[in-house]
């Protein structure tokens, strides 16, 4: 049912670090994957991509602070979060693209949702 299961979330302090992991459970042919992260009253936003050819791209808030990694092997996504601050607080979703070809679109991709970790920066 769950394609998508991550781990990693919880309670550090400001300056902290955590690091937050997702990984596929079926064998797909995943594509790009990253992570989305959502803090209460706001919309959700994209914290960092990385593709197959390891291509990485991060929001403006958390460069320098934030690394995105996979492992094709297992299908794996991470996030290792450093120096965290209070506003880094949110839901974080990971996520994976997957190829789905219809006859009108051979080029279309979908994407598999985590249910989300819960990360809190907090005193």
């Amino acid at each position: 049912q769950v394609q998508l299961v991550e781990s990693g979330g919880g309670l550090v302090q400001p300056g902290g670090s955590l690091r937050l992991s997702c990984a596929v459970s079926g064998s797909f042919s995943i594509y790009a994957m990253g992570w989305y992260r959502q803090a209460p009253g706001k919309q959700r936003d994209l914290v960092a991509t990385i593709t197959l050819r390891n291509i990485t791209n991060y929001a403006d808030s958390v460069k320098g602070r934030f690394t995105i990694s996979r492992d094709n092997a297992k299908n794996s996504v991470y996030l290792q979060m450093k120096r965290l601050k209070p506003e880094d607080t949110a839901v974080y979703y990971c996520f994976a693209e997957r190829l789905e070809p219809v006859e009108t679109d051979k080029d279309r991709f979908l994407k598999l949702w985590g249910q989300g970790t819960l990360v809190t920066v907090s005193s």
